[in-house]
């Protein structure tokens, strides 16, 4: 081990004992899960954190692969604002690729790397229950147009019950949920994974919640990975987001993330899915990889070099 290993080492010391038997919840996209080595490399960053002693919650969706079966069976997808228009055929769809091929590739993942997962949907256990969204108006952030569009088959979900998910962290089990809720009458319901995540990581009363995309985090020029912000407050997300620069799918990312800062979770964190080790560089290093979402009080204390946790 070279003096290098070792000053990293001692930096991620106070880190560990800061995060231990803390709850987090991560959030991956479809892309990542399709992405093999992607896939393989974020399991093992999950093992280490399990086994130095940080219970993980994974959710995940599946938007590639379910446009993918989408056009597979003839079937146009319908995207706005960076969610699904859902309608009976496109849910049977998110049954097959959310709930089963997704969430098999990903449990396979980790118990590669010796960490003992349980697939479920927030259907099982009754963790997350939903109403159909009703017709719903909304702004085009490029012209100012306000159009009312139906979502079908989509869910917003009402009441979140994380008795289960508690149980099998108690246990040492990594729970890998997959966005699918349902009305009281067992109607299955399409949501938003970032949602999802959110919803359950204040639930739990995360200390964090990770949404993982295929960009280094929240970019200025979404062009250029240079211009990427490290730190931003819940206000200035709320402003970016009002002002139309923040759009497409990282839309309900930063909503999310915000939904779930002021609700409770500690700090909220956009990273690349890709790049090897990013949420242990997110975690356990002073710089950091990629973008913190905290209350204004809690990054006007983060100044440049100072831990990020």
């Amino acid at each position: 081990m070279n003096d290098t290993s070792i000053s990293l080492l001692k930096q991620a010391l106070p880190y560990l004992r800061h995060h231990r038997k803390s709850t987090m919840v991560v959030k991956l996209g479809g892309e990542i899960a399709a992405n093999r080595e992607a896939l393989t490399s974020l399991a093992g960053d999950v093992s280490l954190l399990v086994h130095v002693g940080i219970r993980i919650v994974l959710v995940h969706g599946g938007g590639p692969q379910a446009t993918e079966m989408q056009k597979r069976l003839g079937l146009e997808p319908v995207m706005v604002g960076g969610r699904r228009v859902t309608d009976e055929a496109t849910l049977d769809v998110a049954k097959m690729i959310f709930a089963g091929k997704i969430n098999t590739d990903i449990l396979s993942a980790l118990r590669g790397q010796g960490v003992s997962a349980v697939g479920l949907s927030g259907v099982d256990g009754d963790i997350l229950h939903a109403t159909k969204r009703p017709p719903t108006e909304v702004v085009d952030p490029a012209t100012g147009e306000r159009k009312v569009v139906d979502y079908g088959l989509v869910g917003d979900i009402t009441r979140v019950d994380t008795s289960l998910v508690a149980l099998l962290l108690e246990h040492k089990y990594v729970p890998v949920i997959s966005s699918l809720a349902s009305d009281a009458d067992g109607n299955v319901l399409n949501v938003n994974a970032d949602t999802v995540a959110s919803a359950l990581a204040k639930d739990l009363q995360a200390s964090k919640l990770v949404i993982l995309t295929g960009v280094p985090g929240l970019l200025r020029d979404k062009n250029d990975p240079s211009s990427l912000v490290t730190r931003i407050t819940t206000e200035e997300a709320k402003a970016a987001m009002k002002s139309g620069s923040v759009a497409g799918g990282m839309l309900p990312k930063l909503k999310a993330l915000v939904d779930a800062v002021e609700g409770g979770v500690g700090r909220g964190h956009i990273l690349s899915g890709t790049q090897p080790g990013a949420i242990l560089l997110e975690l356990f290093t002073s710089a950091g990889c990629g973008t913190l979402i905290a209350e204004p009080h809690d990054v006007s204390e983060v100044s440049d070099g100072a831990p990020r946790q």
